[in-house]
């Protein structure tokens, strides 16, 4: 018989992965085993995925009562439609995909009458966290804390949960730290002390496997080292994926997008250059991501040395100070000043997140725009010039079938009017190139950035939930900044996002956002 279940609470899938549930809707279950407080099964609908399973009470079938019983034995009856309990967990293979194994959330009913009352009364208000404790003596602090349902979040895969829950651990070696100090706009990254550029220039066609393959090779000069190195597409791909792993709340922004066809052709390879370059500009602009080994690995190592770089490749790959470990390694300024007002901070990240939803909507209105505009300029605009000299030429020629001494001054005028007119179209098809192209290009990578922001500003929200419920063994702190580029002004914007102590018994994510576009 198949496995089946009662929804208790309506349920709101916010995720890929995720179900809805109505109250008193009847699930099937592909499991009874539960993953981390969620189940998989299939709602009335037909939608298979998950859902928390303290919201579903397992149906049972009574169990049939034995003929014959031996004397003195009661035999244990189940109640029909009990509650749900959840697994102890198990060393199988879902904790390999699964985190957190050691902690297992409490559902109503199994703390006690009066606590679970309150505690079931707090999962139906809330809808989204809920109570837990550890099962083994050594739950440190992070006893009693609030822990999120949803385990596909941003804010459980950056880390941002683990570590405000106290689970982050790790030596933090001295060219690991990241300084934060206290600026004029409030707190910011400490400026690279050793600034540098790096060019990109000479794309080339080159070949591997005897010519059987053939791939774009981008000419890199940094200005710190002087030596050039070759880097293709694929290892500026790499690159991105450490440094957005490694970073889970800084802003990196996106590459140029990828093409399947038409990889080698002039205009294409000319574009990608010209993103990659804005791109190369601001990484080596932002004081923490132009300091990561793996960037400077990308940077310094030899074309040639294929060992070197695949060394430095597994040592990047292999990194311990990612993920919640990343936000051991910010070193936040101290006293006066220092201490932020949590109202005001939560203001101010209200506000932020209202302007770049605003940025957001008008950057791709002025991205259509510009589209638009420049593709009537190559093709429109040039074209109805080009008619009206083509007009102008046409009456210089019917001049010219009239052999007469006074009218060759006229003739000559009608001429060089139509050619005036045809040069006219040929500036206005080049005029993108000029100016709309780099404007482009630009909002590409801030486009980019606004991406990230939803989920950077999860994080803080989600931590704000999150809070201790017993005194920290010790408090952390983060700064996220940002440094882009101005369309007119080329000055930089920051963007700070901070975790400080705020008393012994909570734990506050906060963003600051100062900008000057």
């Amino acid at each position: 018989m198949a496995l089946r279940a009662r929804a208790l609470y309506d349920f709101r899938s916010e995720n890929p992965g995720e179900i809805s549930l109505r109250e008193h809707e009847v699930l099937s279950l592909c499991s009874e085993q539960d993953i981390e407080g969620w189940l998989e099964g299939v709602n009335s609908r037909g939608d298979r995925g998950l859902f928390p399973a303290s919201y579903v009470q397992v149906i049972r079938a009574p169990a049939p009562f034995p003929l014959a019983l031996s004397a003195g034995y009661t035999f244990p009856l189940v109640p029909y439609g009990g509650s749900y309990q959840p697994s102890q967990g198990s060393d199988d293979d879902w904790d390999d995909d699964w985190d957190e194994s050691s902690t297992v959330a409490d559902e109503p009913g199994a703390l006690g009458s009066s606590y679970s009352d309150y505690e079931a009364a707090g999962s139906r208000a809330s809808g989204r966290y809920h109570l837990s404790t550890r099962s083994d003596s050594s739950a440190k602090s992070s006893a009693m804390v609030s822990r999120n349902l949803n385990r596909f979040s941003t804010f459980v895969k950056s880390g941002g949960e683990a570590f405000v829950l106290g689970e982050a651990s790790g030596f933090v070696k001295d060219g690991d730290k990241l300084c934060v100090v206290l600026g004029p706009r409030g707190p910011e990254w400490q400026e690279n002390p050793y600034p540098f550029q790096c060019s990109i220039e000479d794309p080339t066609k080159q070949t591997k496997f005897k010519g059987m393959k053939s791939y774009i090779a981008y000419k890199l000069v940094p200005s710190h080292t002087g030596q050039q190195v070759h880097r293709r597409y694929k290892h500026f791909d790499w690159l991105y994926g450490r440094l957005a792993e490694k970073f889970p709340v800084i802003s990196v922004p996106h590459l140029p997008e990828k093409q399947a066809t038409g990889r080698f052709e002039e205009d294409f390879i000319s574009k990608r250059r010209k993103g990659l370059a804005w791109w190369m500009d601001h990484m080596c602009s932002h004081p923490a991501l132009a300091q990561c080994d793996a960037f400077q690995h990308f940077l310094t190592c030899p074309s040639t040395d294929e060992k070197a770089w695949k060394q430095g490749k597994r040592k990047a790959e292999k990194d311990e100070m990612v993920g919640a470990n990343f936000f051991l390694t910010i070193s936040v300024p101290t006293g006066p000043g220092a201490t932020l007002d949590l109202q005001e901070v939560e203001s101010q990240v209200d506000s932020f997140k209202a302007f770049t939803k605003k940025m957001d909507e008008s950057t791709l209105q002025l991205n259509h725009t510009a589209n638009e505009f420049a593709r009537k300029q190559v093709t429109r605009f040039k074209k109805e010039y080009q008619k009206v000299g083509h007009s102008f030429k046409c009456l210089s020629q019917a001049f010219e079938l009239h052999q007469q001494a006074f009218s060759a001054g006229l003739n000559q005028a009608i001429a060089f009017t139509a050619e005036a007119y045809d040069a006219i179209g040929d500036l206005f098809a080049d005029q993108p190139r000029q100016d709309l192209d780099a404007v482009m290009d630009l909002l590409a990578l801030y486009q980019g950035h606004l991406a990230n922001f939803p989920d950077i500003i999860h994080v803080q929200k989600a931590a704000g939930v999150c809070r201790f419920g017993h005194a920290l063994n010790s408090f952390g702190a983060f700064v996220r900044m940002m440094v882009c580029h101005d369309v007119l002004s080329w000055s930089r914007s920051s963007f700070a996002l901070i975790i400080i102590k705020r008393c012994c018994c909570y734990l506050f994510i906060i963003f600051l956002a100062e900008t000057c576009f």
